[in-house]
């Protein structure tokens, strides 16, 4: 397969550039048009601090929302997940699949005034294959990169990797500078934390525990854009807090407003309130067990366990509706490589008791059989889900302690020091299997901790082939079924519970318009993004 593809913005473009005499009748209200949206700054509430500001290391929704505006990647995508060029211009990719070559976008300067070279995008991919918690897997065939000249990278695999220009887009592998990491100590360098990007927005201030505040790009590469003067994103004690801003109109947008106020909020006339699957990065909810305890690392206690929960009182009582069901990790909107046939553990808590009976796992005197701890991702849905975990494992008798802390004492506690038993996590489950999926299940995630990487200690080499024949697999047939027999075995052996599919949910002011302009939704750049005057 070889070709090379433009966006329609960039086919316009030229269509404009050899209109001859129309030229300035063409772009004159397109300016007039773009004046009168310039101006103002988006206040954008948001429940939680990033620990980073540059998605190379911690790929945490906090961190990636932020960093786009700032940061760009290669490609971005339409709602059809149809790659756009956006650092990049074209791209070839060789007959057998192992070479793609780019062509970069001329003429753009990182925010430093530096310019922009196919070195930076050798040195962010490679670095990403060596530390992005996602990127040792999805660029793990990358041989090389090669800068034959300043607007020219080839990536070199050493094997086929069929979803490789679907993890292109800025949150998911962001360019960054090479020259803001003199060191091998990625995460030493002052540039995670006031980046310096390509994108339409430049870092301004970070105050801790308050907000991050982000100015105007002058001299973005995309005439006319952004629309806005300015972003800030302000961190607030809880979604309620977040509620309370855009009632008052403290803040424009927030994607973490309290689920129980939305009804409330959708009958606001200055508010909008909407929800949408983010086709990219396909949020879900997933109980994770910790299979180094000897009771969990029993088949039959996590099948009791799953039977114990009921999964669609999470959906309709914990949020609101704004769930989805769900039948499998890999998500149902990849619909070639789906199973749902696996993951359906109906709620029952006679077979939940029994099974743990017939396993010999009784209860004590304190009507107990054994305890457990169980962390979650910092949220209040997931706190709630964790509580509701809690009271109905109580009724298999099996005693939870629910231990709460922070991100940073979340990641320490699961990835690192191993402290728990059961664990509530929000993964993306993301475009492709192989970079969303597998990392739930890769062995490699116990003998290299890192974060949203194998929080079970799973280990099963049957699956792991599978997943290394499919990360290579061209013929999509084939692929298909290694997924669906992945699908099969771990839904036996379930190191990990699928809960629900979560949407996203923005609540916005109604002056606020173009939003997203990006399949990935809140990670999308900001650059289209205008308000009323």
């Amino acid at each position: 397969m070889s070709g090379t593809l433009f966006s329609g913005r960039e086919f316009d473009r030229r269509r404009v550039l050899h209109s001859g005499a129309g030229l300035l009748a063409l772009l004159a209200p397109a300016r007039a048009r773009a004046q009168s949206r310039r101006g103002g700054t988006l206040t954008v509430a948001t429940q939680g601090e990033p620990r980073t500001l540059v998605p190379l290391l911690d790929t945490n929704t906090q961190t990636r929302n932020i960093s786009t505006k700032i940061v760009e990647g290669l490609l971005t995508y339409d709602r059809q997940f149809t790659p756009q060029p956006l650092l990049a211009t074209a791209w070839t990719v060789s007959a057998d699949g192992l070479a793609y070559t780019f062509t970069l976008r001329r003429g753009v300067t990182w925010h430093d005034g530096r310019e922009f070279t196919a070195e930076d995008v050798q040195f962010s991919l490679l670095t990403l294959q060596k530390h992005g918690p996602r990127g040792r897997i999805s660029f793990a065939a990358i041989n090389r990169v090669e800068t034959p000249d300043p607007h020219t990278a080839i990536v070199r695999l050493s094997k086929p990797t069929p979803y490789f220009l679907k993890a292109l887009s800025a949150a998911e592998s962001p360019i960054v500078p090479k020259h803001a990491y003199p060191s091998d100590d990625i995460g030493a360098s002052p540039n995670n934390n006031a980046p310096v990007g390509s994108g339409p927005f430049i870092f301004g201030e970070w105050k801790r525990d308050s907000y991050i505040r982000l100015r105007r790009n002058p001299n973005y590469w995309r005439p006319d854009r952004p629309y806005l003067d300015g972003v800030v994103v302000k961190f607030v004690g809880d979604a309620a807090a977040a509620s309370t801003a855009l009632e008052t109109c403290e803040a424009d947008v927030s994607g973490f407003v309290a689920l129980p106020d939305l009804e409330r909020l959708s009958q606001n006339e200055k508010l909008v309130v909407a929800s949408e699957r983010d086709a990219y990065l396909n949020n879900a909810e997933v109980l994770e067990f910790n299979l180094d305890n000897p009771n969990l690392a029993r088949r039959e206690v996590r099948h009791a366990i799953a039977h114990a929960i009921d999964r669609d009182f999470i959906r309709q009582w914990i949020y609101y509706g704004r769930a989805e069901p769900i039948e499998s990790p890999i998500p149902a909107v990849l619909s070639t490589y789906y199973d749902p046939t696996s993951f359906r553990f109906g709620f029952d808590v006679k077979q939940a008791n029994r099974l743990l009976d017939e396993a010999g796992i009784l209860r004590g005197g304190d009507d107990n059989r054994f305890s457990l701890r169980l962390t979650f991702i910092p949220g209040a849905a997931f706190k709630k889900t964790a509580e509701f975990i809690r009271q109905a494992l109580s009724r298999i008798g099996i005693k939870v302690d629910v231990i709460e802390g922070d991100l940073g004492t979340f990641i320490k506690s699961v990835y690192y020091d191993r402290s728990f038993d059961l664990n509530v996590n929000g993964l993306g489950l993301l475009f492709d299997p192989t970079v969303g999926v597998q990392r739930i299940y890769w062995s490699d995630g116990i003998r290299h901790p890192l974060p949203y990487v194998n929080a079970a200690h799973y280990d099963n080499p049957a699956v792991d082939d599978l997943f290394r024949r499919a990360s290579v697999e061209i013929d999509e047939s084939s692929r298909a079924a290694q997924f669906k027999q992945i699908q099969n075995i771990v839904g036996q052996d379930l190191p990990a519970f699928p809960l629900v599919a979560l949407q996203t949910v923005t609540v916005s002011n109604r002056q606020v318009h173009d939003l997203y302009n990006s399949v990935d939704l809140t990670a999308g750049d900001f650059s289209d993004t205008w308000l009323d005057p």
